[in-house]
């Protein structure tokens, strides 16, 4: 894993000064350049140059270096800072954002790690720097990328399964449905990348040249990845009463990609939700059990955020009469711990390019805010606060019925 280099004041002011290169851009301010901003973090990821170091983005300077002398309020620190969560770079960008005084004046600096999993895309495309060229990746430069990824470091989710081949991907859902929702158009019209470069860039199968699929392509574009990862399913149970002994009077094993388990598992939920109608009023207000978008984030998180390692047990899906338990086969996970679980805004991923996938096919919008989305839709339907009960070998989260 690369680590992120501290500059001193002096070693950013002779950044500042010296000719703009593939390491180095500056802007006069946030508000007016948030687009470009948001392609140099991503070329910077990319480090086609392969520097292995930080490249770096100056925001209150004019483009010969000299302070443009905007005042950097934390409002604009907050707004740089937001382009690492707002998933429209995917993998997640890593960088750092400070307030410093350079020359004389206030400046944000914003230092940005390579990636450990390149190519990595700004809305479907891939920005790289070469000198002070700033571009789209032509499919040679992407190829380059490709061949950068360091497996040995990267998380257990694009490790490669051995036994699993190219055929055992469907590469109609490939080319319909990911490909469109990864991928710009117009990078989807150049026509001179083959399926395997497509799929390696990404990061379903190990590269062009070793096109053995990854964990995150059996589990997105698999046939049957079950097969190769027993328990990537989700197991759903009606009962009808409070406790598990008491009759079941609908259960499933829910299993494919997981995009398609997703679904299904939604349609679940759906035919069980009861919505009722209140007319006490004089108007006909209809209510339902639960809010699904509630049961749509929490099950979303499941997926993604519990343990494909070391384990064959499902998300357990239990519906009984007066509550819902989803319970995830995993921990938290880094900096999210059992004593801080649910807080707003604190994330870390064991999964992030299985999270990058929920991104792009459009499950979730951002990241981050999973748990508050699903609280807040309880509230207003009149639910019980979700509970939490976590330990480090589960999550499990327990919707109760609106009363």
């Amino acid at each position: 894993m690369n680590r992120m280099k501290r500059y001193s004041d002096i070693e950013l002011e002779n950044f500042l000064k010296a000719i703009e290169s593939d390491r180095v851009e500056r802007k006069r301010a946030f508000k007016n350049e948030a687009e470009k901003a948001r392609q140099d973090v991503c070329a910077f990821s990319n480090d086609l140059p392969n520097h292995n170091e930080g490249g770096l983005l100056f925001f209150g300077a004019e483009d010969n270096g000299d302070p443009s002398h905007l005042p950097i309020t934390d409002a604009i620190l907050k707004n740089i800072s937001d382009m690492k969560t707002d998933g429209n770079i995917l993998p997640l960008p890593v960088f750092t954002v400070e307030k410093k005084i350079l020359l004389g004046a206030e400046m944000a600096v914003v230092t940005v790690l390579p990636s450990d999993m390149p190519p990595v895309r700004y809305n479907g495309q891939i920005w790289i720097r070469t000198g002070s060229r700033h571009a789209i990746a032509n499919a040679q430069e992407e190829r380059i990328l490709n061949e950068k990824r360091r497996f040995k470091d990267v998380p257990f989710d694009i490790h490669p399964i051995s036994i699993a081949r190219i055929e055992d991907l469907s590469k109609l859902i490939f080319e319909n449905e990911y490909l469109p929702a990864a991928f710009a158009k117009e990078v989807l019209e150049t026509n001179n990348r083959t399926y395997e470069e497509r799929l390696s860039s990404c990061k379903t199968i190990v590269s062009p040249r070793d096109t053995t699929p990854t964990i995150l392509g059996l589990l997105t574009l698999g046939k049957s990845p079950q097969d190769f990862i027993p328990g990537s399913y989700v197991q759903f149970l009606r009962i009808e009463g409070t406790a598990l002994f008491d009759p079941v009077i609908d259960e499933a094993e829910i299993k494919g990609s997981l995009p398609d388990i997703i679904r299904r598992t939604e349609e679940k939920l759906k035919a069980h939700n009861h919505t009722a109608v209140d007319s006490s009023q004089g108007l006909q207000i209809a209510t339902v059990d639960y809010p699904h978008i509630a049961f749509q984030q929490l099950l979303y998180n499941a997926m993604m955020h519990r343990s494909y390692e070391g384990t064959n047990t499902p998300v357990r899906v239990y519906w009984f009469n007066d509550r819902v338990e989803i319970n995830s086969p995993s921990g938290p996970f880094g900096t999210v711990t059992v004593e801080n679980f649910g807080s707003p805004g604190l994330t870390d991923y064991r999964n992030q390019n299985i999270a990058d996938m929920f991104k792009t096919l459009g499950f979730v919008q951002g990241y981050g805010v999973g748990i508050q989305t699903a609280q807040n839709p309880m509230k207003r339907n009149g639910n019980q606060a979700i509970e939490f009960n976590t330990n480090q070998s589960t999550v499990m989260c327990i919707l109760r019925i609106k009363k």
